[in-house]
């Protein structure tokens, strides 16, 4: 059986943009700290891409000096499963829309991290989009939240 991964139209984010690429805002990067129970050779990263431009894109690629690889990530939850995978065509960037990248949706997917990532630091990602090119990002650590298990026992997680 093959699932699809939905997305609802999201509202802008009401923040200052944290890099600028041509038509691309990128708003609110953040990584979850290697402070959980996870190996510390993974971490997930978020963001939101505001794509103000004419034209769709894509995000096809990232990158970080600080792991062996990053993936772009698609989770779909059902009942107390989750199915995730990576996006082999990247995360469509719709024209005049925002797309979110959240733990338990969209998201990067770090292997290989080589230093713990620490709440305070920031992480170096170069993201690459289909139509945009490259843009650097400082993503901000921060403490990871409800992760794995946890995060599907939260009754205010829930569809």
């Amino acid at each position: 059986m093959v699932s699809r991964f939905r997305r609802k139209p999201e509202e802008a984010p009401a923040s200052v943009p944290s890099a600028v690429h041509g038509a691309l805002e990128i708003h609110k990067p953040w990584a979850r700290s290697s402070s959980h129970r996870l190996p510390n050779t993974i971490a997930g990263a978020f963001l939101a891409v505001a794509n103000m431009g004419p034209d769709d894109d894509r995000l096809v690629a990232a990158s970080s000096p600080l792991a062996e690889r990053i993936e772009l990530h698609g989770i779909k939850v059902v009942g107390a499963d989750i199915d995730m995978r990576p996006l082999a065509s990247g995360v469509a960037i719709p024209a005049g829309r925002i797309t979110i990248l959240k733990p338990r949706g969209y998201h990067l997917l770090l292997q290989g991290v080589k230093a713990p990532l620490a709440k305070g630091s920031t992480l170096p990602v170069t993201l690459t989009f289909e139509r945009a090119g490259a843009v650097a990002v400082a993503f901000a650590v921060e403490e990871p939240g409800l992760i794995g298990e946890a995060i599907l026992n939260e009754e205010h997680h829930r569809a």
